[in-house]
């Protein structure tokens, strides 16, 4: 199959009039034709921008030879470290929503592979600090930062109430809940 089928089929996942959960919402909003066009272009784009993401990142990660949770320490470590704060494993932890013992192995990984070193703490003597290297925050910068810049230049170029019109469309998704969906009584005969 095509990108042009692919894409067609995509298309045909998110549009409204050929889903029967949404279907009724746009008779229900009065929307044309030219509106819900409008709308599927919007979450065509919001798809191929989520997975351009991904892979973006897993290029990195590879080029890295990181894991996504080690990227995402990394990244965490060099952002407290401009702020000039010592981190710590806790911190880190807190972060990334793992345990103790689980960043203390991750820690361990990393600084065989030479990404980051434990130091003293500079105020707490009981404690160590994690710097990332030299080495590994150029790396960072040059492929997850050049990425970046690039995604802030696009930003950059948009119209200030486009920004704005961006961040309400993006943030309204973002805000609402996950919905819990109790099984179906259809279900209850299902092998899983």
């Amino acid at each position: 199959m095509g990108q042009r089928a692919a894409d067609a089929d995509a298309r045909a996942l998110i549009d409204p009039r050929q889903l029967d959960a949404s279907a009724r919402l746009v008779g229900e909003r009065g929307l044309s034709d030219r509106e819900v066009e409008e709308i599927v272009d919007l979450f065509q784009a919001l798809r191929r921008w989520h997975r351009t993401s991904e892979e973006h990142s897993e290029a990195s990660r590879r080029y890295m030879r990181l894991g996504e949770n080690d990227m995402r320490a990394i990244r965490f470590m060099m952002a407290v470290a401009r702020e000039g704060r010592p981190v710590t494993s806790t911190m880190i932890a807190q972060h990334l929503g793992i345990s103790g013992p689980s960043v203390t192995k991750m820690l361990d990984r990393l600084e065989r592979a030479g990404h980051v070193r434990r130091e003293p703490h500079p105020t707490d003597r009981r404690a160590l600090s994690v710097r990332v290297t030299d080495a590994t925050r150029a790396t960072a910068t040059a492929t997850v930062g050049r990425d970046h810049t690039r995604r802030f230049e696009i930003a950059a170029t948009m119209a200030s109430d486009e920004r704005r019109a961006a961040t309400r469309f993006l943030s309204a998704l973002a805000d609402l809940p996950v919905m819990e969906h109790p099984p179906l009584e259809a279900d209850a005969g299902l092998e899983p």
